[in-house]
C-alpha cells in the first residue's frame, strides 16, 4: 500500500520509499525525499516564483531520463502554475512555492531546473550564469582556475560573483542583476567567454564544438537565454551517486587542487548549511544586484 502523509495540510501519496535509486551507494527514494524535506528552507528560496523544468529519472540515473516542462498529468489542483511564453505560444509550468509542492515534485524523482528570470517578469533576467564545463582530461580543478579569472573580470565591472558546483563535473558562476532583458545578458556573457578564451587560450574555449574542448574549460554563456534553464542550487543530480549542486566559497575554489574536493553528496548539505548558511542568499534578496555595465547595455 502506498503511504499517505500530510504536508502543510496537503495529503500526499509517497511511493516506493525503499526503492534504490543510486545503486553505487544504496541511496533510496525515501532518502531522496528526506534530503529534499531537510533542505527545503534553502531550496525553496531558489525555486520561488521561477517556472520549474524537471529532469525526471524515476528508475535512478541508470534508467530512463526525460526532461519535462509542461504540467504533468495527475498534478494536484492545489499546485500553483504559471503561464510561460514560448516561441510557439504560451505554456503552463509548475511553480514550487511550498513544502507540499516540493515533496510532491520530489516524489516524481527529479532534478530541478529554473530560468534566470521570475514568473511575473518573463525574459527579464535577475541573474547571470556562466556554466564552466571541463573537457576531459580537464576537471573541476581547471574550472576553478577559469572561475578565478572570471571573478576578477566580473568584479572589475562592478558585479558580485558567487559560485556553486554543477553537481556533475563543473562549476556555475552566478551574478545577481537588476532585471535586464535576457538577450542583453546573453550578449554580455558571450563577451566574457570570448575574452576569457583570448586571455587564457590554453585553458578556456567559448564554443561548444567537441573537437575544441579536450583539456579545456568550456565557458557556456547560453544558459542566459530566456528559454534556457540551469540546475537549481541544492538540487540532487542524476549521477552515479547522489551528488548535489552545492554553493561553495571562493576559498574552496582557490584551494582546489583535487577534483574530489568539490564533490558534495546529499549527506554533506545539512552540515554545510549549518556552517555557512546559504552562500547564494544574495541571489534571493538581491541586496547585491547591480546593472550590467554600460557597454553591455547597447
Amino acid at each position: 500500500m502506498t503511504p499517505i502523509t500530510e504536508v502543510e495540510g496537503r495529503r500526499l501519496a509517497l511511493s516506493n520509499l525503499e526503492k534504490v535509486l543510486y545503486p553505487a551507494v544504496g541511496f533510496t527514494k525515501g532518502e531522496l525525499l528526506h534530503y529534499y524535506a531537510s533542505t527545503a528552507g534553502a531550496l525553496l528560496a531558489h525555486l520561488h516564483n521561477r517556472p520549474v523544468s524537471f529532469l525526471r529519472y524515476p528508475d535512478g540515473p541508470e534508467g530512463q531520463r526525460f526532461f519535462a516542462k509542461n504540467v504533468p498529468p495527475g498534478t494536484p489542483a492545489w499546485v500553483r502554475t504559471a503561464d510561460v511564453p514560448r516561441s510557439d505560444g504560451t505554456a503552463r509550468q509548475i511553480l514550487v512555492q511550498d513544502l507540499a509542492t516540493l515533496m510532491w515534485a520530489a516524489n516524481l524523482v527529479t532534478e530541478f531546473h529554473t530560468p534566470q528570470w521570475q514568473a511575473d517578469a518573463p525574459g527579464q533576467a535577475d541573474r547571470l550564469v556562466l556554466d564552466l564545463d571541463p573537457g576531459a582530461p580537464a576537471t573541476v580543478v581547471e574550472c576553478c582556475a577559469a572561475a578565478l579569472w572570471l571573478r576578477e573580470r566580473l568584479t572589475a565591472d562592478g558585479l558580485h560573483v558567487y559560485a556553486k558546483t554543477s553537481g556533475s563535473k563543473g562549476l556555475h558562476l552566478l551574478v545577481p542583476l537588476e532585471p535586464t532583458p535576457a538577450e542583453r545578458v546573453t550578449a554580455y556573457a558571450k563577451e566574457l567567454a570570448v575574452e576569457a578564451e583570448r586571455e587564457l587560450p590554453a585553458l578556456v574555449v567559448h564554443r561548444m564544438t567537441r573537437s575544441l574542448r579536450p583539456g579545456k574549460v568550456f565557458v557556456d554563456f547560453s544558459q542566459n537565454a530566456a528559454a534556457k534553464t540551469t540546475a537549481t542550487p541544492y538540487t540532487l543530480r542524476a549521477r552515479p551517486e547522489p551528488t548535489v549542486s552545492t554553493p561553495v566559497t571562493w576559498a574552496e575554489i582557490e584551494e582546489c587542487d583535487d577534483q574530489e574536493q568539490l564533490v558534495f553528496r546529499a549527506d554533506d548539505i545539512a552540515p554545510r548549511l549549518r556552517r555557512y548558511g546559504d552562500l547564494l542568499g544574495p541571489l534571493i534578496n538581491l541586496n547585491r544586484a547591480r546593472p550590467l555595465p554600460a557597454r553591455a547595455a547597447r
